[in-house]
């Protein structure tokens, strides 16, 4: 955690940012705190100023805070939606965002030059808090402020909801309990305390991670189920029924809710991964869209330039204009719940709505682990792709990131690598549940996983 916090401080101080200062979070893991007072020491050491969260904090509301304290960036100690056993360092830039490819290789070969035996500053806590160099800096209030902004909270109070919410365990426990209460709306808060093994789950607002959400909202016969993951920048939606929308959906629904219910207009910004109902919307609304390999370090760039209205990806996380160019799960809530308040339509009856507007798409993923020597016999595979698949032509092979088989009748299948663990990821979206079932089959047996 020091070499890497030695690297970030080399790269503020060579981008010209240092004089700014550091905002400093963390999340609900084992010694996460620890983590971040240990960064806080060597980038105190190097004679920035550090902002440093008083409590486990969401990484959407460090990554606002960058833009309250106008500081150069900010780092999060996070696993984000990863298993307990993990934690994680986390870059923010000068503008919240995720750190840009070049400025993630800028701090990777500066942690090399550090492993390699430069030295590491760093100046004892209590000692950097005398000189002023550590503040401690509750971004809490202001973030409530910037959600007043986006969204009229007292009318969502006063709506005739009955609301389950799961934290998951993580940062984000309390936050939209608090922005939602003290009003109609009747809220249940699950998983809301501190529980670094997260048991029984992952915290990845996925169907299989919300199970507890999905019995609750059906035995409470609640109107909705809101999820965020273990830093709360990812969000997961459950409907009346207890079923699961898929990250896809949900995000169709946001972008629908900005363009029709709010009237906005800008441009769409979609990783390969996700939906290509955002393309229908597009064409519907007359606004350009964009799309980009998975990660919001290509998205938020494209947002930032674009001035663009979303921006979306498969894991469930999305930002939004006048907010933050990086995902936000729990300002992405709030404007799911807007969306039913505003039509007075349940999360079903959202879904046909918008199937009413684009046809039905249907998504499917699997994960599978696969022996890294195959790697390459595995890419030659795929790299063959078939002519036809069910009948349906191929009319592309995309390897923008993966390989993505896009059909003639607008059907796709995607295989790619994790940059992460020995996991091929096989994607599929279709008109029928049954059809993307047997896509994701068609993709195995093109991987020979």
């Amino acid at each position: 955690m020091r070499i890497c916090a030695q690297a970030v401080a080399g790269y503020l101080q060579e981008s010209g940012l240092a004089g700014r200062g550091l905002v400093i979070g963390y999340d609900t893991r084992f010694a996460s705190e620890d983590f971040a007072a240990a960064a806080a020491e060597v980038v105190a050491g190097n004679g920035i100023k550090v902002y440093l969260c008083p409590r486990p904090t969401p990484t959407p509301v460090v990554s606002y805070a960058v833009l309250d304290r106008k500081a150069g960036g900010a780092v999060v100690i996070t696993a984000s939606h990863n298993p307990a056993r993990w934690n994680g360092f986390k870059f923010k830039d000068e503008h919240g965002s995720s750190a840009s490819p070049e400025t993630t290789a800028d701090i990777e070969r500066r942690i090399a030059g550090i492993l390699a035996g430069q030295e590491i500053k760093r100046l004892h806590l209590a000692v950097a808090r005398q000189q002023g160099l550590v503040q401690d800096y509750d971004p809490e209030p202001a973030f409530f402020q910037q959600m007043g902004r986006l969204v009229d909270l007292d009318a969502l109070r006063r709506a005739r909801f009955k609301v389950v919410i799961d934290p998951m365990f993580g940062a984000g426990a309390g936050y939209l309990k608090k922005a939602l209460g003290g009003g109609s709306l009747e809220i249940t808060e699950i998983n809301a305390e501190r529980n670094p093994l997260f048991p029984g789950i992952q915290p990845e607002p996925i169907a299989a991670n919300l199970t507890r959400l999905s019995a609750t909202v059906r035995e409470t016969g609640a109107s909705v189920g809101l999820a965020t993951d273990g830093d709360a920048d990812r969000m997961g939606i459950v409907d009346e029924n207890g079923r699961f929308l898929t990250q896809l959906q949900v995000f169709a629904l946001l972008c629908l809710y900005l363009l029709e219910v709010r009237g906005e207009r800008g441009a769409l910004v979609k990783s390969l991964t996700t939906t290509s109902m955002i393309f229908r919307l597009g064409e519907i609304f007359n606004v350009p869209v964009h799309e980009t390999a998975v990660g919001f370090k290509y998205i938020a760039p494209i947002m930032l330039a674009e001035n663009a209205l979303i921006g979306g990806e498969e894991s469930g996380g999305y930002g939004f204009r006048g907010h933050l160019a990086e995902r936000d799960g729990i300002v992405g809530n709030l404007y799911f719940l807007d969306l039913m308040a505003k039509t007075g339509k349940t999360p079903s009856q959202l879904i046909d709505y918008l199937y009413s507007k684009v046809g039905p798409h249907h998504y499917q993923r699997v994960d599978l682990h696969f022996d890294e020597s195959q790697r390459k016999a595995v890419i030659a595979r795929v790299q063959d792709a078939p002519q036809s698949i069910e009948g349906v032509k191929v009319l592309k092979l995309d390897t923008t990131d993966g390989f993505r088989l896009i059909l003639a009748d607008g059907s796709w299948l995607l295989i790619r690598f994790s940059g992460t663990e020995p996991v091929i990821r096989i994607y599929s979206e279709t008109d029928s549940p049954e059809r993307a079932t047997r896509l994701l089959e068609a993709g195995r047996k093109l991987a020979g996983v």
